[in-house]
């Protein structure tokens, strides 16, 4: 979990592993979650272990809520945490709670989420080509992977290309982990020309997602609160047709019902998407 990037950023709960708590007390956590803030976003990454994900399930089912969103996300681990931290934010704003839950598929799409790796021999999160397999065994080989939004993998060196990055202004959280980031700090950082660069620790479960211990984990993001709020608020707002929460998109975070129809839906204006421009200024 990130810390705050502000004193109004609030906190979030992590919710314990099925070996670390039973089901009993997870449910009573939650139900005092709910009792204390109205509605639950439990974001968690796709990689998770199933029990884990079951264990969502079971305690949403237990308490029979319509309050609590089970939001799963195609992202590395600290692609995750900059996702966590980001809905932190809008928490606090005049969003409605499906509109927040509903934000998280829409922010992954600006999070460039990637890692240095020493092997791709067991990285089964991106395509990996035969070739970059065997490249892997070579002693002193490392690889550049962009796990979002679009797959990529080179292979470091001074011929190779760089990961194609943001078209917008960013900042560079860092992590790591048994590798020197030299390549990450020196090389990808100015590439994607981040107005800042930030370190923080190797998420616990980053080694089992690459498949190594042996990476660097880094994510570009958009940090300012009010470029987040402004593209969450330029998308059309909608109201699930089956538990009337708020959303965007196309799907409801809360009871995962698809958007209705066209012929079913409110005639409200959209006032389109944010158009996020290379320069460092946002707006529409």
């Amino acid at each position: 979990m990130l810390p705050p990037t502000d004193q109004q950023t609030p906190t979030a709960a992590l919710l314990q592993a099925p070996e670390a708590q039973t089901l009993e007390r997870a449910v009573g956590d939650m139900h005092l979650l709910l009792e204390q803030h109205g509605y639950v976003i439990a974001l968690y990454p796709s990689g998770i272990r199933p029990e884990h994900e079951r264990r969502l399930h079971s305690i949403r089912s237990v308490l029979e809520s319509d309050r609590i969103a089970l939001v799963k996300v195609e992202l590395p681990p600290l692609g995750v945490a900059v996702l966590v931290r980001q809905l932190r934010q809008l928490s606090i704003c005049d969003f409605s709670p499906g509109v927040v839950a509903s934000a998280a598929r829409l922010l992954a799409h600006y999070i460039y989420a990637g890692a240095l790796l020493h092997s791709v021999a067991k990285l089964d999160r991106v395509p990996v080509s035969l070739k970059s397999h065997a490249k892997s065994w070579v002693p002193g080989s490392q690889f550049a992977v962009l796990a979002g939004p679009e797959p990529q993998l080179i292979k470091v060196g001074p011929a190779a290309g760089p990961l194609t990055g943001p078209e917008f202004r960013t900042h560079l959280l860092v992590a790591q982990g048994q590798s020197p980031s030299a390549w990450v700090q020196e090389t990808l950082a100015p590439a994607w020309k981040v107005q800042a660069v930030h370190e923080t620790a190797v998420p616990a479960d980053s080694p089992r997602w690459w498949g190594t211990a042996k990476l660097v984990e880094f994510a570009a993001h958009l940090p300012d609160i009010s470029v987040l709020y402004q593209l969450v608020a330029s998308v059309r707002r909608e109201r699930c047709h089956w538990c009337a929460m708020e959303l965007i998109g196309d799907r409801c975070a809360f009871c995962s019902a698809p958007l209705a129809a066209p012929e079913h839906r409110d005639r409200r204006p959209s006032t389109g998407v944010l158009q996020l421009e290379s320069g460092g200024r946002s707006g529409p």
